[in-house]
């Protein structure tokens, strides 16, 4: 049992360690993204990529490379970061499950699956339909993890959910590659699962961006009764907290920037796996620490991947998907061997 002034102590040192994660994570990531913007298959000098700021010139191949390329490619690997690594956060504080992430739990998949329809026999939809696709893939998966998880009986909670979440991953993955394989767009849906943000234009980032902000803004407004929840039910319930609406935000905060991830970028697993665990051991488990360190560090690790990915092997591009989940399923790996089932 803590004393209070222990509790006080360790209070302070997660602040103090939280302001020293977002200074540090935002310079971190601004200077990746002038990386970002700087390196890849046409290097550019600083002078270029200032240039393409203050002084475009259309007819300036460079500038538009900055500009128009590089630009919202990095605005939406932060977007996707951010918006992975947060759902993260609170689908594993709303389910009280240390394994929850949208990529390992069948969410993502859920999104993609109804992409992958919509871009075989619908291929004229608008960006705009394919959010909408893209959530109502997130709604169906979420309902089918917690039908088939509260089939069990047996066995841990968090266990259920995990194993539920894979086998729909697995049945939505399978069919969706089966579309792939029947349709006659193969090309353009085989890089789309493979998780890349290439293509990614500035209507695509435009359109993102409100659906973002709302699923960002709702997360942190509900970080203190997510670190309520965290007390358990009947404690919350004790405190005024509606354990159900908490749940019922959470789940629709987590559906939106999932879908906002795989609509921008494609099925990326395993960031709000990551981040959140490791955010977790730094500044402990009060989510309104969590969530904004979440969305900084979420942030640096796509621009990062993203940027080796565009420069390991230039003028080729490694799909970020792919690289994240190399390094995601050691780290998953680790993470299920530690984790015993509990969650604090």
């Amino acid at each position: 049992m803590q004393t209070v002034e222990q509790t006080a102590r360790r209070r302070k040192s997660n602040a103090e360690k939280f302001l020293v994660l977002m200074l540090g994570g935002g310079v971190i990531l601004a200077a990746l993204s002038f990386l970002f913007l700087r390196f890849g298959a046409e290097s550019l000098s600083l002078s270029d990529i200032l240039n393409a700021f203050f002084a475009f010139d259309e007819g300036e191949f460079k500038h538009v490379i900055a500009r128009d390329i590089r630009l919202p490619r990095l605005l939406a690997d932060i977007i996707v970061g951010v918006s992975l690594a947060v759902a993260g956060a609170v689908m594993q504080g709303n389910t009280k499950n240390p394994m929850a992430d949208s990529g390992i739990m069948g969410i993502s998949a859920g999104s993609v699956f109804a992409i992958v329809l919509m871009m075989a026999f619908l291929p004229d939809a608008s960006r705009l339909e394919r959010i909408g696709y893209s959530c109502l893939g997130a709604l169906a998966a979420t309902l089918l993890i917690y039908g088939v998880a509260l089939l069990g009986h047996t066995g841990r909670s968090a266990d259920r959910m995990v194993l539920s979440g894979m086998a729909i991953s697995t049945l939505f993955s399978s069919v969706s590659s089966a579309v792939i394989l029947k349709s006659g767009n193969v090309n353009a849906m085989m890089k789309y699962t493979a998780g890349s943000s290439a293509n990614t234009i500035w209507l695509d980032v435009g359109l993102s961006a409100p659906f973002f902000a709302a699923g960002l803004i709702a997360a942190l407004v509900m970080a203190r009764s997510l670190t309520i929840m965290g007390l358990g039910d009947e404690v919350s319930r004790e405190l005024g907290a509606n354990t159900r609406l908490i749940r019922l935000v959470g789940t629709i905060v987590v559906l939106v920037l999932s879908a906002i991830a795989v609509i921008i970028i494609g099925p990326v697993g395993y960031v709000g796996l990551m981040v959140p665990h490791i955010v977790r051991h730094i500044v402990g488990t009060d989510y309104r620490l969590i969530l904004p360190s979440c969305a900084v560090l979420g942030a640096v690790l796509v621009v990062l991947v993203d940027l080796l990915a565009r420069v390991i092997i230039a003028p080729l591009e490694f799909p970020v998907g792919i690289l994240i989940t190399m390094i995601g399923v050691p780290f998953f790996i680790f993470v299920s061997r530690r984790q015993r089932g509990t969650f604090s």
